[in-house]
């Protein structure tokens, strides 16, 4: 028989059917009108055939050389591999669709497969097994069972991994039980005609390769996933009909000539240019001038030092910078970036941070970077990656940009937001992606498409700011990540104040893959990096600043009169409150002693808006160049701590964790200014504590809830009886013992610091637990394939507030919009906001993006005692009973609960255990009280 015959002689209903088969008649793409009518189609071979031509363009021409470097080291031949398995991968990743399951569901193109043997029978589009017969689980069963016939049963293990590249393709790791469910299913499979069929796509594919090659290749879950993340994207590029038109409903299979059509696509797509950075080299002096201050003296010793560090790497590895605020950590980490992209082929940095505010002024810092930073190959894509990103003006201008230029490959614009590289799953495959830490900590947690945020980090150099910000929870993923950054040999630099020695040693641990090892006395400042490099201690500041410390009782007269014997010649005092209640009552008794335009209150319960506008406030009078009142109190929360760069004469703050009276003793005497009398030298008392004198010393049931007992205590057994600290050299000292495993404070004390432990302990082993439910596995060995990788994943990582919850501690409280009740009876935006504020809002007709976006804006976080288990349920059930049509056809709206105010800014939020009543007024936030 021949080989001609035993390929296209099958049986079909009308018989027995020889020859040569005309095989585009199976069909990859279909689109209908809304009646249901077929309009255009497209074959399977085609799209095959676009889908691999576009993968080499991505492996060519976009993917960063670190990728490929990463995915050739594990094929026989090396680079020039990279391109013909991603392209083969991309030919044969729809094969599956040559499928009853598949075909069935567009009958007239059914109808034209069945003339030539493909049967697909009506009935099966009823079945009630269909839609759990994907066309990528097809595809997965067909590419391993042509593997295993061509390389043999000895091969099994690289036939399952390069078929779970098909099977994933869509976004989902295909499960065995799956599988199995799958083979069952034969006649939603097809066999005979369909298995012939699957069998010609995949030798047309696999023509002029030699298959053999990788008969003994053994791929690790780092590489599968690369590989299938270019077969997603190429994928996806290929189905836009924009970029790669379909025929026509009627139209019969026709031959598209490929080159011209892949150029055409390319083309019309046209993704931004590389970065190809170049070493910093030796002058580093030079180098800050033109990234940074061109009227600096130099680069600060701890620049320097971050790039000679980095420079000494001989593989890519993990840098933590320990230094104390505001000595140029950032500035260190992009000029590391450039040192270590331009050795390990990184062609991007992702630069991560704690909050959206502190992600959105690290935003235009990174832009004026990339305005000057060389090695650009034209245009170079940049995205904004938080929830919020559209409210920010500098980002939206850079989208607008993107979307409207004709050709984003141009010398005139150093950066681009470019269209196609945005949103939830592309935005951060952009070159240059400014973050908050939840979208890393993602590519730690099972989701849908996860390959993909494991490629956006995997070409980049990944920086981490305040990486001692991280709670329990969040150190369980952010580990994961890093130990996943380390396998893929993506260089990471994370920034800190100071850490302790344990976490410290868990990170690079994480990374490199090995045991904890604990190093305790390495000096400060110091950097500390993977791979067996010795740490690198900088130079001591030559001065350090002397603080002097208080202790005052915790009443409001005490304050008072503690700020008028200190700012009796004037000065700018800081109060720090570990609560929002504590922030408003402090402010309201400051405000009558002192008057209220001598007050600022800020802390995380305004609206977005607001807070906003009050940031700016604070950055114009206590910034760098600040205005400087001659008198002024800001009582904030823990807001000020990292999101502002901001200088005060005076502090008084709640006892807190030692690396957060750290950060805020930070904020005094910050910038080199003229002061005179008591605020001559840096003074802060210590408040927030039910009484100095017992033992042990014990801080408020506020802050005891917020911090937890144990940490509190340490804390105070430092600075009891502590004079002065001096800032730097004091910082790691106390923070290693704060920190450290020896007991602090006076015996008196024991018990109760034993017994908070204790509970400190249980509670950070329950917490890290919880974090362990979508926790993605280890690398694990080179056997295994893609098959369970996201096994009982969360689905899709959503770029919201429920999002972030499944990386963090799951504690942040309610998000809701503000909007206004007019007199009529109608909506408007809120009245006090200034631009776009009191104007009519629409409840069934659109909104304009202007205006949702104003709406955007106005989010506010409701209090903790509306939004903890057993509340939250009943306050989100009392806030959808304000749902408008309006609000769900906006994008930016859609899903957002809404809290409505009266014309006196208040509302009442009711449910079964509780009633609150809520009062919002500009100048104090949110206030609550229950009924």
């Amino acid at each position: 028989m021949s080989s001609q015959w035993r390929r296209y002689g099958h049986r079909s209903e009308e018989g027995l059917v020889v020859g040569l088969i005309d095989w585009r008649v199976v069909w990859a793409k279909s689109v209908h009108d809304p009646h249901g009518r077929l309009t255009h189609w497209l074959p399977l071979q085609q799209h095959l055939d676009d889908t691999g031509a576009i993968a080499i363009r991505l492996v060519d021409e976009w993917l960063s050389p670190q990728v490929v470097s990463r995915i050739a080291h594990e094929l026989p031949d090396g680079a020039a591999g990279v391109p013909v398995l991603a392209a083969w991968l991309a030919r044969i990743h729809d094969v599956g669709k040559a499928s009853p399951a598949f075909a069935v569901q567009v009958p007239v193109l059914a109808d034209r497969m069945r003339e030539v043997g493909l049967v697909a029978h009506p009935i099966l589009r009823s079945h009630p097994q269909r839609s759990r017969v994907t066309h990528a689980l097809v595809g997965h069963l067909a590419v391993r069972d042509y593997l295993l016939g061509h390389l043999g049963s000895s091969s099994s293990i690289v036939a399952e991994q390069l078929a779970s590249v098909v099977g994933s393709h869509h976004g989902v790791t295909p499960e065995m039980s799956m599988l199995r469910e799958a083979e069952d299913q034969l006649d939603l499979v097809g066999s005979g005609a369909w298995s012939q069929a699957r069998e010609f796509f995949l030798d047309r594919a696999s023509a002029g390769i030699e298959l053999g090659r990788y008969r003994d290749v053994r791929l690790s879950r780092p590489v599968l996933a690369l590989l299938t993340s270019v077969v997603v994207l190429a994928d996806w590029i290929a189905s836009n009909a924009d970029l790669f038109p379909l025929l026509e409903g009627h139209e019969d299979p026709v031959e598209f000539d490929l080159a011209p059509r892949v150029e055409s696509g390319w083309e019309k797509l046209g993704l931004p240019g590389r970065w190809r950075a170049r070493p910093v080299g030796s002058d580093v002096d030079a180098v800050f001038r033109e990234r940074f201050v061109a009227a600096a003296a130099g680069a600060r010793p701890v620049q320097v030092a971050a790039v000679e560090v980095a420079a000494a790497f001989e593989r890519p590895g993990l840098m933590i910078v320990e230094a104390p605020m505001g000595v140029g950590k950032t500035e260190a980490a992009l000029l590391a970036a450039e040192e270590l992209a331009a050795r390990s082929g990184a062609d991007g940095v992702f630069v991560a941070l704690p909050t959206q505010a502190t992600t959105d002024a690290m935003f235009g810092r990174v832009r004026r970077w990339l305005d000057v930073l060389p090695g650009r190959d034209g245009s170079v894509s940049v995205t904004l990656a938080h929830g919020k990103a559209s409210l920010n003006d500098e980002f939206a201008g850079l989208v607008r940009q993107g979307r409207f230029a004709s050709n984003s490959r141009n010398d005139e614009t150093p950066a681009v937001a470019h269209q196609w590289l945005s949103g939830r799953k592309k935005g951060v495959l952009a070159s240059f992606v400014v973050g908050t830490i939840d979208q890393v900590l993602f590519a730690g947690l099972k989701s849908r498409h996860l390959m993909l945020r494991h490629l956006g980090l995997a070409g980049k150099v990944v920086v981490i700011d305040e990486v001692h910000a991280y709670d329990v929870y969040m150190s369980q993923y952010l580990r994961r990540v890093l130990h996943w950054l380390g396998a893929y040999g993506v260089p990471v630099v994370l920034l800190s104040a100071t850490l302790p020695a344990e976490r410290r040693a868990e990170l690079v641990a994480a990374y490199d893959g090995r045991p904890v090892e604990v190093q305790r006395e390495l000096g400060y400042p110091v950097i500390v990096a993977s791979g067996g490099v010795e740490p690198r201690v900088l130079p001591v500041p030559s001065r350090d600043t002397l603080v002097a410390l208080d202790r005052l009782p915790d009443d409001l007269e005490t304050l008072v009169a503690y700020m008028e014997e200190h700012l009796a010649g004037g000065g700018c005092a800081v109060v720090v409150r570990n609560t929002v209640g504590r922030v408003q009552e402090t402010a309201a008794r400051l405000g009558r002693e002192f008057g209220e335009d001598n007050v600022t209150i800020n802390h995380s319960r305004f609206l977005g808006c607001d807070r906003a506008r009050i940031d700016k406030g604070l950055l114009r009078r206590f910034g760098p160049k600040g205005e400087r009142p001659g008198l002024h109190i800001v009582v904030a929360s823990q807001v000020v701590e990292q999101s502002l760069d901001v200088d005060f004469d005076l502090m008084v703050t709640d006892l807190a964790p030692m690396d957060l009276l750290l950060q805020r003793w930070g904020r005094l005497h910050r910038h080199e200014r003229v002061r005179h009398g008591p605020v001559a030298r840096p003074r802060c008392a210590v408040v927030g504590v039910e009484d100095w004198g017992a033992e042990p010393v014990r801080a408020v049931p506020g802050s005891r809830r917020v911090y937890g007992e144990h940490l509190l205590l340490r804390s105070a057994a430092l600075v009891s009886d502590r004079e002065q600290v001096a800032l730097p050299s004091d910082i790691a000292p106390l923070v290693q013992r704060a920190y450290g495993p020896d007991p602090l404070g006076p015996v008196s004390w024991r018990v109760a610091m034993d017994n908070a432990a204790a509970q400190a302990a249980e509670l950070a082993g329950q917490r890290a637990r919880a974090a362990r439910a979508f926790l993605l596995d280890e690398v694990g060995s080179t056997r295994h394939s893609l098959v369970g990788w996201v096994r009982a994943g969360v689905g899709d990582t959503e770029d919201d507030p429920r999002g972030a919850a499944q990386v963090r501690d799951g504690a942040e409280s309610l998000e809701v919009l503000v909007v206004q009740r007019d007199a009529a009876g109608g909506l408007s935006t809120p009245e006090w906001i200034g631009r776009g504020g009191g104007e009519p809002l629409p409840t069934d007709l659109p909104i304009e993006p202007a205006q949702a976006k104003v709406v955007a804006a106005c989010a506010l976080r409701l209090p903790v005692a509306l939004s903890h288990p057993g509340v939250d349920l009943d306050v989100i059930a009392a806030l959808e009973v304000n749902r408008f049509p309006a609000f769900d056809a906006s994008p930016l709206l859609r899903g957002q609960l809404v809290l409505v105010l009266d014309g006196n800014r208040t509302a009442e939020v009711k449910h079964g255990k509780a009633d609150f009543r809520l009062t919002y007024s500009p100048r104090e936030g949110l206030v609550h009280e229950s009924r």
